[in-house]
């Protein structure tokens, strides 16, 4: 059976973390989320997967190959060209890059499921292809409740009561909001979809061919299922989903490592003397990563492979990205540290470097961190960034 991967995106909502790393390939928990999605395509028979991509497009490509050690066949349809010996992604679009792939040679001749890159998913989509041929489909998306208080956050997806798509709306104020059922990004389509895609420009699956189908009248229906659906769109959702791993609340993703006390994971070769560091979990703690006496960590806090947490330092409530320095008396709380970034769970951030506060957190694999001079203390204090110095 065949299946799709939209893999192509910027990722805009997901920065700075995309700015090096394409969305499909964030970690959750040192394990790329395209990766679940392939075992989830291979556990219900889908071993023929396509995968569209742009952004740092090779990032994908050396990572997942041709499938073999996944246990499916994987095919890539890059959307760009090169410049100057630099690869430029020019994405076409979730509909332009199914059509893209289609118009080269037809791939997608039976039906075929399509999948957002970007969320953890344990959908039975055995189960939802055969709700699509039982309904007659030509396009099939599936949907789920969420609480009223949430449909702002989603495009919301309005249909009569046999299922067929009447409109749509995109994340309307939660008074104006017509139901709570939302689109997840998960489709299924008969190859004559293709009619409605035009070649060779972008086109988008959700705000062009979503409404062009239920123009046509087109046999087009939302099949609501309850399944567990964990999106990483943004930042916000990013950290949502690492808590709720650390917390045992996604089914699918098992928190790696050993157990070295109750809530506290650790993998290879961390080097920490628990005795001697305030710890309260869940925590996880990647290999080769070493964790200073008298350091603090609250959870769930996640700290990635090959860190370094200095005495005194505080990691709470915080997710730190692996070859991270965080430095003597450093205090986090509710942040995000991935390279020379620190973000907020909202997603704002800042550049440790252009603030000069690298000297604070910064690249372990760096050798010219400095002690730090009483005017970048000045600095940092005046910054208000919720990073803050021991008194030395």
């Amino acid at each position: 059976m065949k299946a799709m991967i939209l893999a192509a995106g910027k990722g805009t909502r997901v920065r700075p973390i995309t700015h090096t790393t394409p969305k499909p390939m964030i970690p959750i928990l040192q394990k790329p989320v395209m990766e679940f999605l392939l075992e989830l395509l291979r556990q219900h028979g889908f071993n023929q997967i396509m995968v569209n991509v742009s952004h740092l497009s090779e990032e994908i490509e050396n990572y997942f190959r041709d499938g073999q050690r996944f246990g499916v066949q994987i095919a890539y349809s890059f959307e760009g060209r090169i410049e100057d010996g630099e690869l430029i992604g020019d994405a076409l679009g979730s509909a332009g890059g199914l059509k893209r792939i289609q118009d080269f040679q037809p791939f997608f001749d039976d039906t075929f499921v399509v999948l957002c890159g970007d969320a953890l998913i344990d959908l039975d989509l055995g189960e939802a292809v055969r709700r699509h041929k039982e309904k007659g489909a030509m396009a099939s998306l599936i949907t789920k409740r969420v609480p009223p208080d949430q449909v702002s956050s989603y495009g919301v997806v309005v249909s009569d009561p046999d299922g067929r798509v009447l409109s749509f709306q995109e994340k309307p104020a939660v008074e104006d909001a017509a139901s709570d059922m939302i689109n997840t990004g998960i489709y299924i389509f008969e190859p004559e979809v293709f009619d409605f895609i035009p070649s060779g420009e972008p086109f988008d699956i959700g705000s062009e061919l979503f409404p062009k189908l239920v123009e046509a009248g087109a046999p087009f229906f939302a099949l609501p299922m309850e399944f567990e659906w964990v999106d990483i769109g943004k930042v916000p959702d990013y950290w949502q989903a690492i808590r709720s791993v650390l917390q045992g609340d996604v089914r699918q993703v098992q928190v790696p490592g050993v157990e070295v006390r109750p809530g506290i994971f650790a993998g290879l070769n961390v080097a920490a003397n628990w005795d001697k560091i305030k710890v309260e979990g869940p925590i996880y703690v990647g290999g080769m990563t070493r964790i200073e006496d008298g350091a603090t960590i609250i959870g769930p806090a996640m700290i990635g492979p090959s860190c370094h947490i200095c005495e005194g330092a505080t990691i709470d409530n915080s997710i730190i990205f692996d070859y991270s320095r965080i430095g003597p008396g450093v205090r986090l709380f509710e942040k995000l540290v991935y390279g020379r970034y620190c973000v907020d769970r909202n997603g704002d951030h800042f550049d440790l470097q252009e603030a000069s506060l690298d000297w604070l957190i910064t690249d372990v694999r760096r050798q010219d961190v400095l002690a730090p001079s009483p005017q970048q203390k000045a600095l940092a204090e005046l910054l208000g960034t919720d990073i803050a110095l021991k008194a030395s």
